[in-house]
């Protein structure tokens, strides 16, 4: 079995929605099991217990972790994550905040790399509008973004990530003969 490890912190419930439907479509999957954490002091010290994670996080007023995650930001910043692999998603509104869309992606990002993480889960920009994003590099961004004015395509948005991640989280099961 499989275990995956998803942590999220929600303030509007977007992000909180998101999360179950992501943690529906893994579970769909053989050979998987799913452990969910809302984000706080308690929770963050059992992330180093998995090796495949994920992180969910809405970007906050402007371009700023959402509450929760910025008070377990010092504590996640001394773990130890080398070997594991992170993938991120992240709600967020393309118009009203077009210059710092999903910065929440690219601030856990950079934690994660800075503690020896390994992204996974990149996703394309395209059919997306903004200006700026922290959450960015190489005309990917670093997780899932899911927009707040298009919840019409978070449903498809999942189900592709999640089918994107079978690879590679490497959560195929083994056949036997």
């Amino acid at each position: 079995m499989i275990q995956i490890g998803i942590f999220y912190g929600s303030s509007t419930g977007n992000t909180e929605a998101a999360t179950i439907a992501i943690d529906e479509a893994l579970r769909a999957l053989p050979n998987v099991a799913v452990d969910i954490f809302e984000i706080s002091h308690k929770a963050v010290t059992k992330i180093t217990d998995y090796d495949k994670l994920m992180f969910g996080a809405p970007t906050w007023d402007i371009g700023q972790l959402q509450n929760d995650w910025e008070l377990v930001e010092p504590v996640l910043e001394t773990l130890d994550l080398t070997g594991k692999q992170v993938a991120l998603y992240g709600c967020g509104d393309q118009l009203c905040y077009p210059d710092s869309y999903q910065d929440a992606i690219g601030i856990l990002a950079e934690i994660c790399l800075e503690r020896g993480a390994t992204l996974v889960g990149r996703w394309p920009i395209v059919g997306y509008d903004f200006e700026d994003s922290l959450a960015v590099e190489d005309g990917m961004f670093l997780g899932l973004a899911l927009d707040d004015n298009q919840q019409e395509l978070t449903p498809g948005r999942i189900q592709t990530w999640v089918q994107q991640l079978v690879e590679e989280f490497d959560l195929t099961p083994v056949q036997t003969t």
